[in-house]
């Protein structure tokens, strides 16, 4: 996809939640950076700083911004929010 956005996903690899979230990305055909946090506080701590105090897993930022867990990512994409976010730079 071209000017595709920059898209990550805090994961953690036995989450039912994080691969509903990949499958609707992986669907998009655009490619995310996936940050798996299986056992990583640190990487815990810097997931938990960016989303202003939220811990559970998927998070999911696209341009930097937050936009949720899986449900978040399924809504906006029902309401035609997500196809948009995923062009732009």
């Amino acid at each position: 996809m071209p000017n595709q956005a920059l898209i990550e996903i805090y994961t953690w690899a036995t989450c039912p939640y994080c691969m509903r979230a990949k499958s609707l990305l992986n669907s998009k055909g655009v490619t995310y950076q996936e940050h798996s946090i299986d056992g990583d506080e640190d990487a815990r701590t810097k997931m938990t700083e960016r989303t202003g105090g939220k811990r559970s897993v998927p998070q999911i930022f696209i341009n930097n911004q937050l936009i949720g867990g899986s449900d978040d990512l399924h809504d906006l994409d029902a309401r035609g929010g997500l196809d948009p976010l995923l062009r732009t730079l």
